[in-house]
């Protein structure tokens, strides 16, 4: 029986962190520039490296803007305008997030699509003033681009990156080209929205169904759904999750963690 892949980009294809902190970080200068008055590069620095730790939270990419502004209120108590900000550690932000997120998005007064757009408007500058740095800040985890390449299966892009980007980051770096037609991006609706459309087109009837994406939260989402109970869904392990993550996936029958050189073997 052929075989359907419904792969997330970010984290399982493309390890995306190092250009998404300096988008982040460019893009919080234009949203909030007093703040940035004065900040050294040594901060600049610390924030960006800080972001590594906490990129498993982030599910679009807004929210690179708002961790960033948060790991300045941590640092600098003078330009502090969240009430959660004096003492919180990045383990705290890890494990509390979708607690965190609101009450700063509410004391900040910011938008969610004006912050998508602007995240996108900045990353779009960038590339039109400096493609080859844009690039060069991304890398595709091992093995992934030849997988791509040689796959025998059906593969479909079901990520919260903005369409463009993923098409252009698979073009340039991995040397593949995958149809817009299979590359749902941001605003095709949610994930688990994605994968009911995915499996009631005509044409897929009688495939195996898989979704490999590297946040647990999301594969417990597709859980819920008893429409897409089809679906055989994997955590990857060398994405953007944690170990008390990794080690609660472990403890559901229906997730099965998948190594780096298993996924590749997996697609070809």
């Amino acid at each position: 029986m052929a075989d359907l892949y419904a792969l997330d980009f970010d984290g399982v294809l493309c390890d995306s962190c190092g250009e998404s902190s300096l988008s982040a970080v460019k893009a919080a200068k234009v949203r909030w520039p007093s703040l940035f008055n004065g900040v050294e590069s040594s901060l600049e620095d610390w924030i960006v490296d800080q972001m590594h730790i906490v990129r498993p939270v982030v599910e679009t990419g807004y929210e690179n803007l708002l961790l960033v502004r948060l790991l300045l209120e941590i640092q600098m108590p003078s330009i502090r305008k969240s009430s959660i900000a004096e003492g919180l550690t990045v383990e705290e932000i890890l494990e509390n997030w979708s607690t965190i997120k609101p009450v700063i998005m509410a004391e900040w007064d910011e938008d969610r699509d004006v912050l998508i757009d602007l995240f996108g408007k900045v990353r779009d500058e960038w590339i039109d003033n400096d493609l080859a740095t844009w690039i060069g800040a991304n890398r595709f985890y091992p093995g992934v681009a030849d997988a791509l390449k040689f796959a025998s299966s059906k593969l479909y892009i079901v990520t919260t990156k903005q369409g463009r980007f993923a098409e252009a980051l698979l073009r340039e770096i991995a040397g593949v080209v995958i149809p817009p037609e299979r590359i749902y991006g941001l605003g095709t609706g949610p994930k688990v929205k994605v994968l009911k459309q995915l499996q009631d087109m005509p044409e897929h009837q009688g495939l195996t169904l898989h979704f490999v994406e590297d946040r647990l939260a999301t594969l417990k989402n597709v859980m819920k759904e008893t429409e897409l109970s089809k679906w055989n869904l994997y955590l990857g392990d060398w994405g953007y999750n944690t170990l008390k993550e990794r080690e609660e996936a472990a403890t559901i029958s229906r997730i099965r963690i998948l190594q780096l050189s298993d996924f590749s073997k997996k697609l070809k």
